[in-house]
């Protein structure tokens, strides 16, 4: 294949031949496609395998969620048989010890605030920490709420949650007992300071209240679990194929012009 160039007026310039290829050069640009495409391939089959991770995990999420509330003594026999009891719906009943309730930040409605973390004392005398619900910022204070403090017995389904042993991400803060202000959901931050008592009987585990959870006026509004579990492993995966198909038109071209070229001599 050749190409003329048009040097100015009534002047063409001798035709361009298209050069083909060192040996080693063009060996070397074939094993770069190669590879290329068995990584991007690579990547798009492991994301792929997560789809399917993601997808099973959504479903028993939804199973869990939708199933009636069993009783806490079950739910405590399931996380001691596995260790997870995420978003399984449970009973419970005690009394809150609103002396010793948590904040962690949250936000609702696009407004930031506190989720309100009061540990129960069961009926049998151990310790579960409830996430009473949402408080705004400016009601952190149980003092700003006081017709919200419950007393005497209560009872109410909620979403039993996993307690989370790590930090979400790096970019979250330190949780800060001494100020009262969590930014996470770690137990034994939560816990620190609860008399002995009912440190030794709590819980490994978290409930979120329900929404008919008993709550005076300006108290917590419970029912703020949100299941929503982002799942983009497809549109990863469409694009390290995608990537692939494109480096595998490129290796193609890349033949395709080795062999048109003349040999050298």
């Amino acid at each position: 294949m050749t190409m003329s160039r048009v040097e100015g007026p009534g002047t063409v310039a001798p035709p361009r031949e298209i050069r083909r290829l060192g040996r080693g050069s063009f060996a070397a640009g074939v094993v770069l496609c190669l590879l290329g495409i068995a990584v991007l391939v690579g990547l798009g089959t492991w994301q792929m395998e997560r789809l399917g991770w993601k997808n099973g995990l959504i479903a028993t999420i939804e199973a869990r969620v939708h199933a009636p509330p069993r009783p806490l003594e079950e739910v405590e026999a399931e996380f001691a048989r596995g260790g997870d009891v995420d978003y399984v719906p449970v009973l419970v009943s005690g009394r809150f010890l609103h002396a010793d309730e948590r904040h962690v930040l949250s936000t609702s409605g696009g407004a930031a605030g506190w989720n309100v973390f009061t540990p129960l004392r069961l009926d049998d005398g151990r310790t579960l920490f409830v996430n009473r619900g949402f408080v705004a910022y400016d009601r952190k204070s149980a003092e700003t709420r006081s017709g919200g403090q419950v007393e005497g017995a209560v009872a109410f389904a909620g979403i039993a949650r996993n307690a989370l042993a790590e930090k979400p991400s790096s970019f979250v803060p330190d949780n800060d007992p001494v100020k009262n202000a969590f930014f996470w959901k770690h137990l034994p931050d939560l816990a620190r300071g609860l008399p002995e008592a009912d440190m030794a009987g709590l819980l490994p585990f978290i409930v979120d209240a329900g929404p008919d959870t008993p709550s005076g006026a300006g108290g917590p509004v419970g029912g703020t679990t949100v299941v929503d579990i982002p799942n983009s492993h497809l549109q990863y995966a469409i694009t390290w194929y995608g990537l692939a198909a494109v480096l595998s038109v490129m290796l193609v071209l890349l033949v395709l012009r080795q062999r048109r070229a003349p040999r050298d001599g």
